[in-house]
């Protein structure tokens, strides 16, 4: 399979929505997403609000034919937003290393890998493609506890774990990029 993974522009990734639906869809069916038919639209009207948020960017990776995956990023604003999982995130991190950790920095929303091309580096490539020119390498994203497969998959890249629940089977968890200058004041696991 010969893939090419490369940075596209809002309009670009749009056209290209039917496949995005497919990719996210098979991505994310499996525990502990468990995501369906209604969550896959659902990913498609966000992604068109997403597109006009300051900072976006988005990479496609796809081997000529089809779609094997994309990634999705924009820069976190200040002050930190409240909705989504947002109120979570503070919560564990508290305020001020909200503020000056997430802050300003590249925050990765969506990566999703089609089952057929996982293990090919496709989802590395993809991930590199949207963290690249993070401002002050600052990058994050945030993650269920229960996706023990992704959090493999950051660790090995050499994102680091910056919040750890106390209960390991519920909730989620902020990772912060390899070259987040922030990264070794993060906590670390008992």
């Amino acid at each position: 399979m010969s893939t090419n993974v490369r940075v596209v522009s809002a309009d670009e990734l749009l056209g290209h929505a039917p496949a995005l639906r497919t990719a996210y869809r098979e991505a994310f069916s499996s525990p502990p997403w468990n995501e369906g038919e209604e969550e896959a639209d659902g990913f498609l009207d966000r992604l068109a609000r997403d597109i006009a948020r300051p900072g976006f960017t988005a990479a496609l990776a796809h081997d000529g034919r089809e779609v094997l995956g994309f990634a999705t990023a924009w820069t976190t604003p200040a002050p930190f937003p409240s909705g989504r999982c947002y109120g979570l995130v503070q919560a564990a991190l508290g305020p001020g290393r909200t503020d000056a950790w997430l802050c300003g920095a590249r925050e990765v929303d969506e990566l999703a890998v089609r089952p057929t091309a996982q293990g090919t580096g496709v989802a590395t490539g993809l991930l590199d493609a949207v963290t690249s020119g993070a401002p002050g390498n600052r990058a994050w994203l945030l993650t269920s506890v229960q996706a023990t497969q992704a959090l493999r998959f950051y660790r090995r890249r050499g994102w680091t774990q910056a919040t750890h629940p106390a209960d390991d089977s519920t909730g989620i968890t902020v990772l912060l990029g390899p070259r987040h200058p922030d990264r070794a004041a993060a906590a670390r696991p008992l």
